[in-house]
Parts: C-alpha cells; sequence; structure tokens
C-alpha cells in the first residue's frame, strides 16, 4: 500500500521528506553509531538537535531572546493544569473562553486549583464560534485569560486575537500552531500537543515570555514549575527525546517552505476547496462553524443523517481517505488539513465530496 490521505485530528500526517529523513537516520544518526532514540540527552548530539529545534521555531515565529521554547510532555493535557498551578495566584481568578471541548476541560482542571471566570461562551449554540474581542467580559483581578486558539472537535478558530494590556494571555495553539503567521506579542504563554501539527504525539512544545515565567511558587513540584523546564533547557529530566528531533525536522522543513506567512497562504487555499463544497451544497453538506469563525485546520460538517456519514466515512476510506470521522462528543464529519496535508489530499477530498452529493443527493 502507497501513501494515504490522513485527515485525522491527531496524530495527523507529518511531511514525507521528514519522515524520509528520519528513516535514513534512523539507526545511525550522522554518523554517531547510534539512533536518536538511543543518544544521552545530556550529549553534545542532542544539545544540538534540541537548541536547534529551539532556535528554528523562534525564528518562524520572529521571537527574540526575551522568549524561552520548552519541550515537555504530558500533552496539551497537562498544561490545562500546570496554568493554573503555575500563574492562578490567591486572589486572583483565571479567565477562561469557553470556546470548545479543551477549552472547557483547561477551564475544569483549573477550578480545581483556585477561582476561574467564563469570559465567554458559546457552549449554549454548540461551540459554533469564537469571540470577537469586544465579546469578552474580564473578571476584576484576572489573573490571565485561556484561549483555545483553533478547536479541533467543533472546527473554529481565532482570526483576530484581543490586546489584553496588563493582563497575560494564554493560548492553547495545539491544532494550528505554526500554520500561520502569529502576533506572539500580545501572548505572555503558548503551548501545543505536537500530535495535531508539527510532530509525533509525546512532545509538547511551551513558549513562553521568560520574565513571565520567572519567580513561580518553590513550592510547586519540579516538574510541574514551568521554571524548571526554562532553567534546564528542558533537559532537567530525560525529555522526549526522539519527538523533539521530529519536531526540529519539521521546523527546518516550514523554513523551506517560505516560513509561516507561505504556510498560511497555502493552508488557506487547500481548506477553502473543502468550504467550497459545503456551501454549494448546505441542503446536504451542513457547516458547523460560522463562517466568520471557521477553522483554517478543521471543517467540520454533517450529512443529513447518520447512515450516510457512516458511508461517506467508509467509501472515502476505499479510496485512500481516513481519519474523517468527528470526534466523539460530536459525530459528524471532520477533515483535518494541517500543514502536512498536501494540496492533492484536499483537492482529492472536495472532488469526492462532490461525487458522493450527486450520487446520494
Amino acid at each position: 500500500m502507497g501513501r494515504i490521505y490522513n485527515f485525522g485530528a491527531g496524530p495527523s500526517m507529518l511531511p514525507l521528506p521528514v519522515l524520509e529523513q528520519a528513516q535514513a537516520e534512523l539507526v545511525d544518526y550522522r554518523g554517531c553509531g547510534m539512533s536518536v532514540m538511543e543518544i544521552s540527552h545530556r550529549s553534545a548530539i542532542f544539545e544540538e538537535i534540541n537548541n536547534a529545534a529551539q532556535a528554528d521555531i523562534k525564528q518562524l515565529l520572529g521571537l527574540d531572546d526575551n522568549w524561552s521554547v520548552m519541550f515537555m510532555g504530558g500533552g496539551g493535557t497537562l498544561q490545562f493544569a500546570m496554568i493554573p498551578m503555575n500563574f492562578l495566584t490567591p486572589g486572583k481568578v483565571g479567565a477562561y473562553a469557553d470556546t470548545g471541548n479543551f477549552a472547557h476541560k483547561a477551564m475544569g482542571e483549573a477550578a480545581k486549583v483556585g477561582e476561574v471566570a467564563v469570559a465567554y461562551s458559546s457552549r449554549s449554540t454548540n461551540y459554533d464560534r469564537v469571540p470577537s474581542p469586544e465579546n469578552l467580559r474580564m473578571p476584576h483581578q484576572a489573573a490571565y485569560l485561556y484561549i483555545c486558539s483553533n478547536n479541533t472537535v467543533y472546527g473554529t478558530e481565532y482570526h483576530e486575537y484581543p490586546d489584553m494590556g496588563h493582563i497575560p494571555l494564554i493560548a492553547d495553539f495545539s491544532s494550528d500552531f505554526l500554520s500561520r503567521p502569529v502576533p506572539m506579542d500580545k501572548f505572555s504563554l503558548v503551548y501545543g500537543g505536537a500530535q495535531k501539527n508539527i510532530g509525533p504525539a509525546g512532545v509538547t512544545v511551551v513558549i513562553a515570555k521568560k520574565n513571565f515565567v520567572r519567580g513561580r511558587d518553590e513550592n510547586l513540584p519540579l516538574m510541574l514549575n514551568y521554571e524548571t523546564f526554562m532553567n534546564h533547557n528542558s533537559t532537567y529530566n530525560t525529555p522526549p527525546v526522539f519527538g523533539v528531533y521530529i519536531v526540529g525536522l519539521v521546523a527546518k522543513w516550514l523554513l523551506a517552505q517560505g516560513g509561516l506567512e507561505a504556510m498560511e497562504i497555502r493552508n488557506r487555499r487547500k481548506i477553502q476547496k473543502v468550504y467550497d463544497v459545503i456551501d454549494a451544497y448546505p441542503d446536504f453538506y451542513a457547516g458547523r462553524a460560522q463562517k466568520d469563525s471557521r477553522s483554517l485546520m478543521n471543517a467540520t460538517f454533517n450529512l443529513p443523517t447518520t447512515d450516510l456519514e457512516n458511508r461517506f466515512i467508509e467509501e472515502a476510506s476505499q479510496v485512500g481517505m481516513v481519519g474523517l470521522k468527528g470526534h466523539r462528543v460530536a459525530g459528524g464529519i471532520r477533515a483535518s488539513l494541517y500543514n502536512a496535508m498536501p494540496e492533492e489530499g484536499a483537492e482529492c477530498l472536495a472532488a469526492f465530496m462532490e461525487d458522493f452529493y450527486k450520487r446520494n443527493r
């Protein structure tokens, strides 16, 4: 079997050149006689891999040395707890924009640590939109505002980020990380589980302003304290070495594609092919997200019946397109077109949608 198109939300496709380079270097990494999976995380070899990955991510995002790039384990879910443990101090309130499954879970974890408030919610409309900045209602004594930049389950994404002034803005960028330019000056900390858009499962990338991370509570457990990772270059204990290596290869691939500006143009072109079919047949392909909140990464929609949705998924798999089943909490269809999805994959899906409509309308 040849390569197929994986539209899954994560783990998801990786760029073929990255996989081929990893394959070539798997047994003997650049003549060292060992695989990357075997080398010491304190060796000069891994130090070079680690530092290069950080530097390339900073270059892609236009960051200077006032920022720290940290590699962690635990996925995005661990960040749900780490953020309030580090920044939701007594007398402060964690403000959350409740725009989807993972934002809601993050707020639930924070409530175990301290006081939280809902700055915005689209829960009543089945998470079909994200807020414009004027829709946010911030509590007094806000410790931070937490947002989920791209809501994978429901197919919505922020296209404008609020200016929070003195209030730190924190974002889960898991599913749109490094997919387009981001005004990083608006944020204090962002993170992303790599398995959706920039690497394999097992590594999480956290990017934070150094002065925001400094001065954490010394009573925090070491591995739940951001300062531990910043001060030890993510190697206080053994990091997810192979995951960091793959993230570094993806970052170099992104730079070779022309950086995030080029990726945004490409990503918009890909997803629009799918949205054009949805918009052409709205009584058959019912899009979930409001148009001004549509994601560039995840197109979500329903067909008239569950039977048709199941048939759509099965027939697509037979022609080399997998991962189209919606998240278990939402159902329907979800097509994730992350950075690594080639334009041919988007064209193939759009053509299949056209054909499926004609055969089943």
